[in-house]
């Protein structure tokens, strides 16, 4: 009897279904699904050593060495993915293309009575799937982009709305020189399958409007694919408009009040000089563009704002250079980006004027 091939990918993302991917770790590492854990058929050694010998000698011979090299190891890997589908029944498995290592692995599960789908066309067919569901989604979705200068509190905003996709939290990344967390941003391939995930999902909440954040195609490492990007370009933007105190206070509760909670708990009595480091060297990033005497200027006024800091635990001195930053640096850059962009302009307001212009859409 045949054993059971899925290819409903849809269900897959809607469901979240957990999944056991057997292709090797580095593989792996490189780019997987959402919900997908990595119990590999073989080691990326012995993956190495089969490919070796497919170029020299062909499948055939592939295929031998491949049994004398993973067989010793059949019932140590068995009880691996035992111990997971045991713990979530509903699992699927997939390899590379859905070929040899997924089928080998079904069959060595259904020996152990145990039957598992495996995926049609594997990890190939579901990324395509997802790509081209990325494209289609963000082609026929109406988009409403926030947008507003640095500070102005466009992210807060968008956790406020239920048709909106976080392009930032999907990149683990704040969007500026001063954006990353401590821990890393995902590969690019995860990036895109967690943005496909969230769009397929957006979408299947029936919601009218898709909402996000103004970005330029980085968000940090990762990159928006130009076609997704260039979608969203065809939506209509709204502009938050904070003053400028706002701004500062919102700047500060994330770079650094935030910020320096996070970096301690990780890095313990060395996060402040650790945070620090970080900070003074994402100023140095934008000296550039800053020009030698402003960047001086931010420069001094921080290492000052630390100083007192580590003195009295006192960190609202650094709403000073914050204030500077955003007036003499993001402000003009954004206001330039803003007169030159093709994007037509729905509506300006307040957070609670465009959460009500938003929401009104949505009816």
């Amino acid at each position: 009897m045949a054993l059971p091939l899925v290819d409903d990918f849809r269900s897959i993302v809607l469901e979240n279904r957990p999944l056991i991917d057997v292709r090797a770790p580095v593989e792996f590492e490189s780019g997987a699904f959402l919900g997908a854990v990595n119990l590999p058929l073989m080691s990326d050694e012995e993956r190495q050593l089969i490919g070796i010998r497919y170029k020299e000698a062909g499948n055939a011979e592939a295929v031998e060495l491949g049994k004398k090299l993973v067989g010793p190891f059949k019932e140590q890997r068995v009880a691996a993915w035992k111990t997971f589908i045991e713990a979530h029944p509903d699992t699927y498995l997939y390899c590379f293309r859905g070929g040899q290592r997924s089928e080998i692995s079904q069959m060595w599960l259904d020996e152990a009575n145990i039957t598992m789908p495996r995926l049609k066309g594997g990890y190939k067919a579901f990324r395509n799937f997802l790509i081209d569901e990325s494209e289609r989604i963000t082609a026929e979705a109406e988009t409403i982009i926030i947008g507003g200068r640095t500070g102005s509190g466009k992210t807060l905003l968008i956790h406020q709305l239920k048709n909106a996709v976080d392009l930032e939290g999907l990149a683990n990344h704040r969007g500026s020189t001063f954006g990353r967390f401590i821990s890393a941003q995902p590969t690019q391939i995860n990036f895109e399958n967690a943005l496909a995930y969230a769009l397929i999902n957006h979408e299947e909440r029936g919601h009218r409007q898709l909402v996000i954040e103004h970005e330029s195609r980085n968000v940090g490492r990762a990159y928006i694919p130009k076609p997704i990007y260039d979608n969203y370009e065809q939506g209509g933007l709204v502009i938050l408009v904070t003053s400028i105190e706002e701004r500062t206070d919102i700047t500060f509760e994330e770079y650094v009040t935030i910020a320096l909670a996070d970096y301690r708990s990780h890095f313990g009595k060395e996060g402040d000089r650790v945070w620090y480091e970080d900070a003074i060297a994402g100023i140095d990033r934008i000296k550039k563009r800053l020009g030698s005497e402003r960047h001086l200027q931010i420069k001094n006024i921080f290492s000052t704002a630390f100083s007192k800091q580590l003195q009295t635990g006192d960190t609202e001195n650094h709403k000073a250079w914050i204030k500077i930053l955003l007036e003499e640096y993001y402000d003009p850059m954004y206001d330039y980006q803003i007169e030159k962009t093709t994007i037509p302009i729905l509506f300006r307001g307040n957070a609670e004027e465009v959460l009500k212009f938003i929401r009104s859409r949505e009816v």
